[in-house]
């Protein structure tokens, strides 16, 4: 018998993705399991989620760490963990007043231990997560068509060319004990 992978739409409001669990703090249509994503520790088990979701809540995460620390537990190892958030040139980011940070593609370098190891940044933050991450863009639609050179120039320098930054986190395996 094969089990269920476990796969969690957090901050779902709506717009619950195919096959997910939807999370919200509030009952609407799509939500599966009412949590507050602010109250910690979640109520999965550690290493008991295979993948996760998240569009649209990082930026209203109070505390981003927690939030992220808390991902990592719940994941199992290899896990993946997709986060869409404004992107911090875009009008998105700064036109909700519940916003309460942007992100951009520096955001999560952080959350890999062997960044914070070589920035020496390890011993004040409280981060124990550890993920490996890529990323991409929702570009604008006068931009998407463009050359990549002309988009990688416009994302540096212009504002509103990128409308959501998309990144894709894994869950590193736990140093082994020498």
């Amino acid at each position: 018998m094969v089990d269920k992978l476990l796969k969690l739409d957090l901050a779902c409001g709506k717009s619950k993705q195919p096959g997910f669990t939807g999370v919200d703090k509030f009952q609407l249509e799509g939500v599966d399991f009412i949590w507050d994503l602010e109250q910690f520790p979640y109520p999965w088990e550690d290493n008991s989620v295979d993948e996760i979701y998240c569009s649209h809540y990082v930026e209203h995460a109070h505390d981003l760490i927690k939030f992220m620390n808390e991902v990592h537990r719940i994941l199992k190892v290899g896990g993946k963990c997709t986060v869409v958030a404004p992107y911090y040139a875009s009008m998105r980011a700064w036109r909700d007043p519940t916003h309460v940070r942007e992100i951009n593609e520096m955001t999560f370098l952080y959350f890999n231990k062997e960044w914070r190891e070589q920035n020496k940044v390890e011993h004040y933050l409280g981060i124990t997560c550890d993920f490996d991450f890529n990323y991409g863009y929702n570009m604008a639609p006068d931009w998407a068509q463009r050359s990549e050179e002309a988009r990688s120039f416009a994302i540096r320098h212009y504002l509103n060319v990128v409308n959501d930054i998309i990144v894709n986190l894994t869950k590193k395996e736990p140093p082994k004990p020498k």
